[in-house]
C-alpha cells in the first residue's frame, strides 16, 4: 500500500496517511475520474470501510480528496450515522486530521496560506473554493480545457457531458451562460473547465 501512496501523494505525507489508513481500516481503491466528485466514502456490505479516489488528481488534491473521505469515516464512527454528511462534526473531524500536512515538506509554499485560509471553515468541495481550486489546478498535468472566467463574452464552449453554452454575464460570483439548444439559462463557478469551441 505504501508504494501505491507514493505514486499519488506528496512523499513527506505517505507514512501518516498509510498510518491512518492502517489504524481505520480503510480499503483505498483508486479509480478512473468520475465528473462529478473527486472520492467517496461508504461502509460496504461487509462492514469494511470503503474509500475510492480518482486516479487523475495531482498529488495535493489526491491528498486532500483522501483526507476528507477518511474524515467521513472517522466522523461517523466517532458522531453516529445520524450527522449531516458535511455538517460541524465532519468540519471539525477534517480539520483535525489535515491540519498536520499543512506544512511546506508537503505542500508549495503558495498553497499554505490558502489551504490555511480554507480550512478555518472547510467547504464540502474545495472546488466551491474558487481561489484554492485554482491553485491547485496549475499542479495538474497539462490539458486543452479554459476556466470559464478566462473565456470573453460571447464565446462558446463544451463542458464534459457534450452539452455546449454561450458566455452571457456575470451575476454576482457565477457566470451567466446560455445553452445553445434549449435557450435555458445556467450559472457556473468561474473556476468550471470548459472546453472552449470556435465561433
Amino acid at each position: 500500500m505504501k508504494t501505491v501512496l507514493e505514486k499519488y501523494i506528496p512523499e513527506h505525507s505517505v507514512e501518516p496517511v498509510f498510518e491512518l489508513i492502517k489504524i481505520n481500516q480503510v480499503h483505498l481503491k483508486i479509480v478512473n475520474e468520475r465528473v462529478t466528485r473527486h472520492g467517496d466514502y461508504r461502509k460496504g456490505l461487509s462492514g469494511k470501510h470503503e474509500i475510492t479516489v480518482n486516479t487523475s488528481l495531482n498529488k495535493y488534491r489526491f491528498l486532500m480528496t483522501l483526507i476528507h473521505e477518511i474524515a467521513h469515516l472517522v466522523a461517523f464512527e466517532k458522531y453516529g450515522r445520524n450527522i449531516k454528511p458535511h455538517g460541524d462534526e465532519w468540519k471539525l473531524t477534517f480539520q483535525r486530521l489535515m491540519v498536520p500536512f499543512i506544512r511546506p515538506e508537503i505542500f508549495p509554499s503558495q498553497l499554505l496560506p490558502l489551504l490555511a485560509r480554507h480550512f478555518r471553515n472547510p467547504k464540502a468541495s474545495s472546488d466551491t473554493d474558487a481561489t484554492l481550486s485554482l491553485a491547485l489546478k496549475q499542479f495538474d498535468p497539462e490539458n486543452d480545457k479554459n476556466y470559464i472566467f478566462e473565456i470573453p463574452y460571447g464565446s462558446v464552449f463544451r463542458i464534459h457531458n457534450g452539452k455546449i453554452f454561450k458566455k452571457v454575464a456575470l451575476r454576482l460570483k457565477r457566470y451567466e451562460c446560455l445553452e445553445v439548444n434549449s435557450g435555458r439559462t445556467y450559472l457556473f463557478n468561474p473556476n468550471a473547465e470548459v472546453e472552449l469551441l470556435k465561433n
